[in-house]
């Protein structure tokens, strides 16, 4: 024992009441109808309520002015590109563009290949893990301890992968956060100091990355050159938190994977509120679980990955994933959809895993490669 302090027999904590009022005010707009139609009326409503929710109001248009400041091809083939674009007035994106030998014969072809947004979560130093940048040493070993280079899988598998740096991780990292030096300031990021320095301007580290995926949506669009009927979205983590919440509030994305980001709100944000900032939302527990978040993604093609030890599970494990499961399925039932969500249980604990594209091609996601 530290003989510079005493010993607190007991403590009076808030975590008790916090949690009798996450029961008695939480989840106030849940879907309560009967009929397909009332479904689509209330995922309208909630996208809505959601975009308030997270401060979207705030977020200011403007022209993309892309930009691109790399083009080289890589060892195995692959095109990669590094473009910047403009999200907001003064605010930038820079991304890596992973183009495929597939890829490139299609669109010599007249033909325009399948992408999909591959979005980056933590401790992976942004689109250097995810985008395969393996001669970055401590970039290299994140990727082998969350098999995060899912960019460069999925361009592997003949998609043009897309890998942004999302705000405050690689190149978008603020102030804080800087030092040449320092290593782990490298591989994490400024979610801390973002929260900080928009919550009192009424907005949210969610709003601002969600939209800045419909601002890598617009790019898409406007370079002509992919398939948008086909656009697909995934991402690890939070990575899977920018994909759940871009999924649900943007029609344009026709297809989403997400892993290691799907599981109730009380269980895994509040009993566990250590987690980055990036995750809360004020108000937002008053009207929504995750699991009616991932319902207004319905019908369009979702699949899920969990891992059985993943500590963001919660203290109930597994069963705090599978009732947001079972909402979300609900959802798609009434679509008439039986085929989704398709759920990919793993063993082990908070990682990704490859597999999951096998499992999806056999079922017919769309996930085939265009060799």
């Amino acid at each position: 024992m530290n003989d510079r302090i005493i010993e607190i027999p007991k403590f009076y904590g808030s975590l008790s009441g916090m949690l009798r009022k996450f029961d008695r005010y939480g989840r106030q707009d849940f879907f309560r109808g009967n009929t397909p139609e009332e479904l689509k009326q209330w995922q309208q409503a909630s996208r809505q309520t959601l975009r308030e929710l997270i401060g979207w109001k705030h977020m200011e248009t403007c022209e993309l002015l892309p930009r691109t400041e790399e083009r080289i091809m890589l060892e195995n083939g692959i095109i990669r590109e590094k473009v910047v674009i403009q999200v907001e007035p003064d605010t930038w994106m820079p991304m890596y563009i992973l183009i495929p030998p597939e890829a490139e014969k299609k669109s010599g072809a007249g033909e325009k290949p399948d992408c999909f947004f591959c979005l980056p979560g933590h401790q992976g130093g942004g689109k250097y893990s995810v985008a395969g940048c393996y001669d970055i040493p401590a970039v290299k070993e994140k990727i082998e301890f969350f098999h995060y280079d899912y960019g460069m899988q999925m361009a592997k598998r003949g998609y043009v992968a897309i890998c942004p740096d999302c705000r405050g991780f690689g190149e978008r990292r603020d102030e804080a956060l800087r030092n040449q030096e320092d290593e782990r300031a490298f591989l994490t990021g400024t979610c801390f100091h973002l929260s900080h320095m928009a919550e009192a301007l009424g907005e949210t580290v969610i709003g601002m990355c969600t939209w800045d995926v419909t601002r890598l949506i617009d790019y898409v669009y406007q370079r002509g050159q992919w398939n948008t009927d086909t656009l697909g979205v995934m991402g690890f983590s939070g990575g899977g938190m920018q994909t759940l919440w871009a999924s649900a509030l943007d029609e344009r994305i026709r297809k989403v994977i997400i892993s290691g980001y799907l599981y109730g709100y009380k269980d895994s944000l509040l009993i566990l509120n250590g987690n980055c900032s990036c995750n809360y939302v004020p108000h937002l527990w008053e009207h929504f679980d995750m699991g009616d978040i991932a319902a207004l993604i319905a019908p369009r093609p979702l699949a899920v990955q969990s891992c059985r030890s993943d500590h963001l599970n919660g203290p109930r494990g597994l069963e705090n994933v599978l009732e947001q499961m079972e909402t979300v399925r609900n959802a798609y039932l009434l679509y008439g959809e039986e085929r989704y969500p398709f759920h990919d249980i793993r063993d082990g604990e908070h990682c990704w895993h490859e597999e999951i594209l096998d499992e999806l091609h056999r079922i017919g996601f769309g996930m085939e490669s265009e060799q």
